[in-house]
């Protein structure tokens, strides 16, 4: 490959020559650990005439010998002829419109080559330097330069088994370097959402984020203003549930790109640096990475509970300066908090559910009187709302009496915990119905 580098390693502008071709015997790709419905895409796209290539993270992460999450294909035959040729497809996506391929469980991501907006053919469409349709087709020689970094920029060929690398993205991964293709203000532009992607791969895969790159995040961190809250929303399931929370949260503090997709939360952060706000969203996303990785269930709705608490608790504690019952302080600041929120990044109402419910028990689980802990033990969400309250204590507040007092409370009195755990099992097996933390 042809390339023109400066004296600083980090800064590099690439020509759009010929690829490096990484023989088989070159690199540690096995078919083995490539799953079988990415096989049968990729050879059924082959048998039919049509080039077929692994490319994106799957590459990336078998090169790294990690085990991918999923598998995307790329291919030069059109969504249409994608679907044509796989009767177990569908086409999604209006921004960019590609094909989902089912075998059991998996799906595979097949997309077709980009090519440049300003070519005649397609439907490119760039406002403010922002891309809002994208679907412009051509070839793998126009595909690679329309990809984000270039670590994610590397084809796997089924044909011979080689792998095709256009932008030294091999080496990057080596090195340990997050690297966008092409100048990296205008590509941040064109999709903010990469200041989160560059952020989150970063903390995946414990790279560093190459200083071209790196110093405009802060600066356009409020492009993504602009951003619809539903996709921002997917972006916080990719960082928050792939196994690395609390790293992410640093950097994305760090870089000052939080604050736009959690505005209550990085206020009550900056109002009390390293206090307890702090200290109880750090434990919140410890505990979620450790229970990934020891494969327990997790939900989103307990990290938002999580997230929201200062800002929720501030604002109930003023209701209840004001002369309203706890309950109904919190009921009322609830739904204020999570209505500000929705503006910023989009919750479904389940998650949004799990997390009032979550708090209106905190104030509950204080009660003991009576019949009240047997009751309350039974509830469906009891669980979720105990081991909020653990956190709580972990992290500072004054609960840990009340804490102290559920745990040997469940400890004498296994009925109820057993059937509270019933309970909240049924609730995991119904078909839609959410899952407990």
């Amino acid at each position: 490959m042809c390339r023109l580098m400066s004296a600083k390693h980090d800064n590099v502008a690439y020509l759009h020559h010929g690829p490096k071709i990484i023989t088989r015997e070159e690199h540690n790709i096995s078919r083995r650990n490539i799953s079988d419905g990415a096989l049968k895409v990729l050879y059924r796209l082959k048998n039919a005439g049509f080039a077929g290539y692994l490319v994106g993270g799957s590459v990336r992460d078998l090169l790294l010998g990690r085990e991918p999450k999923d598998f995307d294909v790329v291919t030069d035959a059109t969504p249409e002829q994608i679907r044509a040729l796989f009767r177990n497809s569908r086409l999604i996506g209006r921004r960019f419109r590609l094909a989902h391929i089912r075998y059991g469980s998996e799906i595979i991501e097949v997309s077709t080559f980009r090519a440049p907006h300003h070519v005649a053919n397609g439907e490119g469409h760039v406002i403010d330097g922002q891309i809002i349709r994208d679907n412009v087709y051509g070839d793998i020689d126009d595909d690679v330069w329309r990809r984000d970094f270039t670590v994610n920029a590397l084809f796997y060929n089924i044909e011979d088994y080689t792998v095709v690398d256009y932008v030294d993205g091999l080496r990057d991964i080596k090195s340990g370097y997050i690297r966008l293709i092409g100048d990296p203000e205008q590509r941040f532009i064109e999709d903010p959402v990469r200041l989160l992607r560059a952020v989150r791969f970063a903390a995946k895969l414990g790279f560093k984020i190459n200083h071209d790159a790196e110093k405009y995040i802060p600066e356009l961190a409020p492009l993504l203003s602009g951003i619809a809250p539903a996709r921002l929303f997917e972006e916080f399931l990719k960082m928050f549930l792939g196994g690395c929370a609390l790293q992410t949260f640093e950097r994305l503090r760090h870089y000052r790109l939080f604050g736009e997709l959690f505005p209550q939360t990085e206020e009550a952060l900056s109002r009390q640096q390293g206090g307890f706000p702090h200290t109880f969203i750090a434990n919140a996303l410890r505990n979620t990475d450790i229970r990934l990785a020891e494969d327990q269930p997790v939900t989103p709705g307990f990290l938002l509970a999580a997230l929201l608490w200062s800002p929720m608790d501030k604002l109930a504690q003023g209701y209840i300066a004001k002369g309203q019952n706890e309950p109904e302080a919190i009921m009322l600041a609830g739904d204020v908090v999570i209505s500000r929120q929705t503006r910023s990044t989009s919750m479904p109402h389940r998650l949004t559910r799990l997390a009032r419910d979550i708090w209106q028990l905190q104030p509950r689980l204080t009660r003991r009187s009576n019949r009240r802990p047997h009751r309350l033990a039974s509830h469906p969400r009891f669980r979720a709302a105990y081991d909020f309250l653990l956190l709580r204590a972990e992290s500072g507040e004054d609960v840990a009496d009340t804490a102290d007092w559920w745990t040997k409370f469940q400890q004498d009195n296994p009925v109820e915990r057993s059937h509270s755990k019933d309970r909240e099992d049924s609730r995991r097996r119904r078909p839609g119905g959410r899952r407990s933390r």
